[in-house]
């Protein structure tokens, strides 16, 4: 199976490539006033408003430096009915892609108090990867406000 790649702080992380639509350089996003945590604004795509989250900010509590490699993620994110939507990650150190057998990411053994978009993790000769879960990087109550005001703008 196929994973893209990129950083938070040191540590890396993966998305399932299934789940991703592009990547894009950084775009500079307009802001939506009084955004929860982690979301920075939206940008266009394609005419459409595409709600962002900036990943280095979600998780540790700084933006994502903007450094050439720092990209926004396009991904589909489901949502009631089988459907996706547009949702906009940006993270850093996006460059590269791996594959792994899924059953390579086992549990951590530290779930307790993580984030729900933290999956299980894999080793290599440099470290762990954390497999990051994108349908659980937004609450329910956060991923209908984002996705009914977008889509009441559009």
């Amino acid at each position: 199976m196929l994973f893209l790649m990129f950083r938070l702080g040191a540590d890396r992380y993966v998305l399932d490539v299934e789940q991703v639509e592009e990547v894009l350089p950084f775009l500079e996003p307009t802001l939506l006033p009084g955004a929860p945590h982690g979301v920075v604004g939206a940008i266009n795509y394609r005419g459409q408003g595409v709600p962002l989250l900036d990943l280095s900010l979600l998780a540790l509590g700084r933006p994502s430096a903007a450094v050439i490699s720092t990209r926004v993620i396009l991904i589909r994110y489901p949502v009631e009915g089988g459907e996706t939507r547009r949702l906009g990650l940006i993270a850093e150190r996006v460059i590269e892609t791996v594959s792994r057998d899924p059953n390579d990411f086992v549990p951590s053994g530290v779930d307790a108090g993580m984030p729900p978009y933290l999956g299980p993790v894999a080793s290599d000769a440099e470290g762990l990867i954390q497999l990051v879960r994108a349908e659980a990087l937004l609450p329910p109550q956060l991923r209908e406000i984002l996705f009914r005001k977008l889509q009441a703008d559009s």
